[in-house]
């Protein structure tokens, strides 16, 4: 068997989470000048995404107060809620995740926003930081 060759992994996005939409997308959009991106709406929330030199900047609103983000907000206030790599082989990397010990919130990918496969593992794992995975 071949090795396959590896494409460099990379930030795909970065999820903000944000108490109302239209308080902060003009920062990001008409003085930062970030184009928008159309996304999907997913996990409760509703999204925003914009554009940053090939990464994507998700801003996240809460639809209602008791999913992830709503509850996030409430605890933490509004920031940084993750950051998502997209990597060659999201089944293989949560293989490799699992096989360290690292603590995985999703066991298996599942479909999120642009329906896409990901995976997040718990911040626990990763220096408290909520990291996503996607694949490239």
């Amino acid at each position: 068997m071949t090795d396959i060759p590896r494409r460099a992994t990379r930030i795909a996005h970065i999820g903000i989470a944000v108490p109302a939409l239209d308080e902060i997308l003009p920062f990001y959009r008409d003085l930062l000048g970030l184009p928008e991106v159309p996304l999907d709406n997913a996990d409760g929330a509703d999204i925003a995404g914009l554009a940053a030199d090939g990464t994507l900047v998700e801003l996240l609103e809460a639809q209602h107060p008791d999913t992830p983000i709503g509850k996030f907000v409430a605890k933490r206030g509004p920031g940084i809620h993750h950051i998502c790599f997209a990597v060659d082989d999201l089944d293989g990397t949560l293989t490799r995740c699992r096989d360290a010990g690292l603590r995985l919130i999703d066991e298996t990918p599942r479909l999120g926003a642009e329906g896409k496969r990901i995976a997040f593992l718990h911040p626990s794992a990763t220096a408290g930081v909520l990291v996503e995975l996607t694949e490239l």
